[in-house]
This record gives structure tokens, sequence and C-alpha cells, in this order.
């Protein structure tokens, strides 16, 4: 009995925390649970307004995700100084924080890092912008969106290709000017054809086709043909695979229309001919199948995502030179005499309601192309 009494007396006692212990631990919790709580909220509002206000300027998505990526990467480090630790273990979470970071983009570095380099890159050289046409590594197509890390192009099958931005750093990129380019289509003809009768007819094709200061080149003399090269400025741009279409169809018909045969200096045909027998299409008085007016183009149909995006940052910069003239007349306003400012107040409530019906006009293009996968 004595020895049963020692033992329960030198037993160690179990310590439950309280009640109040706990509430402790959950309120030195707080701190850093607020701040987490405030910093998902910061980057949710932050995104909103900034989507909300990006018609007022150009670049606003790469903008976006740089401002979302400092201001997460900020939130985190501030969340670990809040934390109830000791500063040893608090330096020990910033060092595992800052070694991860430093190896992902070490791994990382050709892909992610490298692609937000390329496009700030691409930025800043300004090649080409919302709707030009482009080929670069065998894609060809009207950009269609501009990203931090990518670059979007729709092709002539009204496709949409994306292209990694590290892809056009590292390749040439062709971009279609929008002054003016030289389309060019190549026809093989015999000997027997005089050159300067096709020249003539060729430049006909041109004027016909609307190019401007078209020329002929021969390119080859092969042993059974010659290949003859028309070539002319188209300066409406965006009709580009119409125009070359058209300039092809044009050439035929000069050719037909001047009597010469387009047909392989091989040519073969089991039936008997005579000499004198031509291979030229009887014209008939059916019109070729035309567009009627106010008929959607191919250009139209084919790059339609391209030229939402083009009209869009046309209004972005519209919107934007609205917003510099506003805070002028507004600074005028000011220093004007008290005669003069019912005009300039007017002028700028008008300025104010385009600004407005502008930028409500992209956001809802943009809201209907986030809806296009």
């Amino acid at each position: 009995m004595p020895i049963l009494t020692m033992t329960l007396q030198t037993a160690p006692r179990l310590e439950i925390p309280s009640f109040v212990d706990f509430l402790n631990a959950l309120w030195s919790l707080f701190p850093s649970a607020f701040t987490l709580f405030l910093v998902i909220a910061l980057a949710v509002a932050l995104r909103h307004v900034l989507e909300g206000s990006s018609a007022a300027s150009t670049g606003h998505r790469m903008r976006n995700q740089l401002i979302l990526l400092a201001v997460s990467g900020f939130g985190l480090v501030l969340v670990v100084l809040l934390l109830p630790i000791g500063d040893n273990l608090r330096g020990q979470i910033l060092s595992l924080i800052g070694i991860v970071l430093s190896a992902g983009i070490a791994l990382s570095s050709t892909t992610f890092l490298g692609n937000m380099l390329a496009g700030i890159m691409l930025r800043a050289v300004r090649s080409f912008r919302m709707g030009d046409f482009i080929e670069v590594g065998g894609h060809f197509g009207r950009v269609s969106d501009r990203g931090l890390f990518h670059t979007e192009i729709q092709t002539e099958e009204r496709n949409l290709t994306t292209l990694p931005n590290m892809f056009l750093v590292t390749n040439p990129v062709n971009t279609v000017r929008t002054s003016g380019t030289i389309i060019s289509a190549t026809v093989s003809l015999g000997y027997d054809v005089p050159r300067t009768l096709v020249e003539q007819l060729l430049l006909e094709a041109a004027e016909r086709a609307d190019l401007r200061d078209a020329f002929v080149m021969t390119v080859e003399l092969k042993d059974f043909s010659v290949t003859y090269r028309l070539a002319g400025l188209l300066t409406e741009v965006k009709s580009l695979i119409t125009a070359r279409s058209r300039l092809r169809c044009e050439m035929l018909d000069a050719l037909h229309r001047g009597d010469v045969e387009i047909v392989s200096p091989t040519f073969m045909n089991q039936r008997p001919l005579t000499p004198e027998q031509r291979f030229i299409p009887k014209p008939t008085h059916l019109h070729s199948a035309g567009r009627g007016r106010g008929a959607s183009t191919p250009e139209e149909i084919l790059f339609d995502k391209a030229e939402e995006a083009e009209e869009a940052e046309n209004l972005q910069e519209t919107v934007a030179d609205l917003s510099d003239r506003i805070v002028v007349l507004k600074v005028e306003l000011k220093e004007a005499p008290d005669d003069a400012k019912p005009d300039l107040e007017t002028q700028v409530l008008e300025l104010e309601r385009e600004r407005e019906r502008l930028a409500s006009r992209v956001a809802k293009m943009k809201h209907d192309g986030q809806g296009d996968v």
C-alpha cells in the first residue's frame, strides 16, 4: 500500500490546455490569417479594377499579369513575417521560399522566364501589332492576341495558333506592312509565245486586279517552257488572301483573251488533233461569281478574331487620346475666364461621354471574345 501511494505521487501530471490557452493560440494566428485574407481580397479586387480599366491603355494584359504576380509575392512574404513563430524559424521559412523561388526560376528559365522576357522584348521592339499579318517558322496569320508568355495568330483556316514568345524571338518574323505589300504569281508558257505579248497581257491582268506599279520578270528558262512572274503593290493589305486569288484569276482570263494557250509543254491527249486546235475555254455570258454589295469578304470570315482585336486596340488608343485631351481641357478650364468656361465644360462633358461609350464598347468586345475558345 505505501508503495502504491508513492507511485501515484511521483507520476508526472498531464497538463490539458485550457480553453483560454486555445483562444490565445487562435488570436496569435489572427494577424497572419487576416493579412492572408486581405492579400486575396486585394488580388481579386485589383484584377477586377485592372480588367475594368484596361480599355484605357494598350498592353493591359501583360501589365495586369506583372502587377498581380508582384502583389502575390509581396503578400506571401508579409504573411510569413506575421506568423507567431520565432525569428530563427521565420528566417528559415523565408530562406526556403527564396531557395524554392530560385530553383524554380533556374529550372524554368528556358520557358517561363524566357517567354516573359521575350514578351517584354517584343513589346519594346514593336515589330508588329494587333491585326497585322505575320509569318514565322512556317506559321502565317493575323495577330489576334498578345500576352506576357505567348502570341496568338488566326490562320487562313480561321483556327487560332498559340506561339510562345521565345519562338518569335528566336525565329525571323515577317510582318506585312500596313502601307502595302507586294503580291505575285507565276505562270509557265511555251517558247512559241512571244515574250512581249506575255508581258502586255500580264500587266493588263495586274491592272484589273487593282495592283499598283506592276512589273513582269522572266524567272527561269526551262527546257520546254519559260516561267514568268507577275508582281504588284497591294495597298489594301487586309484583303491579302482575296487579292492573291484574284490576281491568278485575272492572269488566267487575260492570257485566254490574248489567245495564249496555258498547257504543260508535255501535254498529251489520245485524241487526234489538228495543229490549229487550241486549248482555250470558250467565252461565256456568265459573269464570275462575285459578292453582292454588303456581303462579307473571305478575310472577314477567316480573320474575325484578329479584326476584333485590331479594332479593340485602335479603340483603346482612341480612349487614351480622349483622356489626354480631357486632362488638357480641365487644366485650361481652371485658368480660363468665366465667359469661356461654359464652352470648355461642354467640350469636357462631350469627350467624357465619348470616352465612356468607347470604353464600354471595348469592354463588351473583350467580354464576347473571352467566350471564343
